[in-house]
């Protein structure tokens, strides 16, 4: 069948394509930054078209051809109004997807009660409300807690109880909560194409267990091999304070904790098990809640997690750094540093990939600990988001409170900042070969201030900087220079090793 999904450069939606590629669908996305998706193993896979959900022209190309639609994509973590952004684009879907003659919706949404909802929940409810009145018949699942490695779910459960001996928690501790695996909504979501066509309504889907959130803690515990945490439910704890609590001894960003935990607020819990009577449960039947803590755990260790809450843009906008000519009658600062190395540019390339997490940032510790702090204190993600592989960067990455915008490996690699500041920042690390072996590596950070708090913040930082940028330009050469003295030194040792052992037999005739 003929495909489209939308969101396939978040966590459900990038893990949903190639299932549907292996089940032998023709699959096309629409993705408002494509370049997200150059370094994901399937990309000469499907069609990629650009453009964003409330572009009509963008809707209509997309949705030509098509005979079904994915319809994964969701402002978590938005700023604004965004249940009309949401509801406007999921109405311009529908409105083309009918003239195309599409014949399949495929929706997610979230397990709800009756009655008053949070936010975001409402908005997700009142966009599957939309999808299901289009016309075109719809699958609108609704799912609870969603387990898997990576999910903004079981990284807040893993972080909380990797970190707090003792858990001083809301009240909403005690509602109940049917978690589901990853694993089991992506085999309904493409499991949803063999449903009869006719078919047009709202299924609730979720695991085999029901569990009340801090059940939901000490599972993870036990799994994770840790020592059961004692909960204690606090009287009064409203959910933005427990979205800042969770934001503090989390990497969770405050936007995306926020509509969890108000979903929390609400039992979530199947009211029906109607998807039973059109499709049959997996084999070896649902995940359990511990299995896919397990499950989770082992791919996270293994270094297996294919997409992640991390891939969350969080950032009011994702505009791509403007060209120098355009800086024309804007405000903005540079601070731009230059260095020749020895080292040849691979080497220094290495270093430079390698940047962040872990690994670090090469230049005064302190200061960016201090900074990392500072703006989880403002809700943001601060520095422990780390990043996904040790040594490998790819175009979407997170990378601490950065992300990567774009990346030409072995030469260019430039970071988008995700830290509260007023205003935009950027920061470009470029390697150029010279004609010695070695190579030039350029640094530049950009900021381009809003209003008068965005120049008195620059001024303001401005002495740490004098100590941080200088600080990472000769580190990070100095580090690739030790490192290609090192493989040179052992290079040297075995071609030493080599030529002084004895002749064989052979050689000497």
């Amino acid at each position: 069948m003929r495909v489209l999904v939308t969101g396939a450069t978040g966590y459900i939606g990038g893990r949903l394509v190639p299932h549907l590629l292996d089940a032998g669908h023709s699959v096309r996305v629409l993705a408002r930054t494509p370049q997200k998706l150059d370094d994901v193993p399937w990309h000469d896979r499907v069609d990629v078209v650009q453009g964003d959900l409330q572009d009509a022209d963008a809707v209509r190309t997309a949705v030509d051809g098509i005979e079904a639609v994915y319809y994964l994509a969701h402002a978590m973590g938005a700023d604004g109004d965004f249940e009309e952004a949401e509801r406007d684009a999921a109405q311009t879907m529908a409105d083309a997807a009918e003239t195309a003659g599409v014949r399949r919706f495929v929706y997610l949404g979230g397990l709800h009660p009756e009655g008053e909802l949070s936010k975001h929940l409402r908005s997700r409810k009142e966009v599957g409300d939309i999808l299901l009145g289009s016309g075109v018949p719809t699958i609108a699942y609704q799912a609870g807690v969603v387990i898997g490695s990576g999910s903004t779910s079981f990284e807040m459960i893993r972080h909380v109880t990797d970190v707090l001996p003792w858990m001083p928690a809301p009240r909403w501790v005690r509602n109940r909560i049917q978690p589901i695996a990853v694993r089991d909504v992506l085999y309904y979501l493409v499991k949803a194409l063999d449903i009869p066509e006719e078919v047009n309504r709202t299924f609730d889907i979720g695991g085999p267990d029901v569990l009340r959130y801090g059940q939901m803690l000490n599972g993870y515990a036990v799994e994770a091999k840790l020592p059961q945490r004692p909960i204690s439910p606090l009287p009064v704890m409203t959910p933005g304070l427990a979205a800042h609590w969770f934001n503090a001894v989390t990497p969770i960003p405050r936007k995306l904790a926020t509509p969890i935990i108000e979903s929390l607020q609400f039992e979530c819990v199947q009211r029906e098990h109607d998807i039973d009577d059109v499709v049959p449960r997996p084999e070896g039947g649902l995940t359990s809640y511990r299995r896919s803590v397990r499950l989770a755990l082992t791919k996270m260790r293994a270094g297996e997690v294919t997409t992640s809450w991390r891939n969350a843009t969080l950032t009011g906008t994702a505009d791509p750094l403007p060209s120098d000519p355009d800086w024309a009658g804007h405000t903005v600062y540079v601070d731009d540093r230059n260095r020749h190395s020895s080292a040849p540019p691979e080497a220094v390339w290495s270093v430079v990939e390698s940047i962040g997490g872990e690994n670090g940032w090469y230049s005064f510790p302190l200061a960016w600990v201090a900074r990392g702090w500072m703006d989880k204190v403002l809700g943001g993600v601060g520095l422990s988001r780390g990043r996904r592989d040790p040594k490998r960067l790819e175009q979407g990455d997170a990378l601490d409170w950065w992300r990567v915008e774009r990346l030409d490996r072995g030469h260019y690699l430039r970071l988008r900042a995700e830290f509260k500041s007023p205003g935009r920042a950027w920061l470009e690390m470029t390697v150029t070969p010279t004609d010695d072996g070695g190579c030039d590596y350029h640094q530049r950070a950009i900021y381009f201030p809003q209003g008068l708090a965005g120049r008195l913040y620059w001024y303001g930082i401005l002495p740490f900087h004098g100590v941080i940028f200088p600080g990472m330009v000769e580190r990070i050469t100095a580090r690739a220079e030790r490192e290609a003295h090192r493989t040179d030194s052992t290079q040297t040792n075995r071609t030493e090793q080599n030529g002084s052992r004895a002749p064989s037999h052979e050689e000497a005739s």
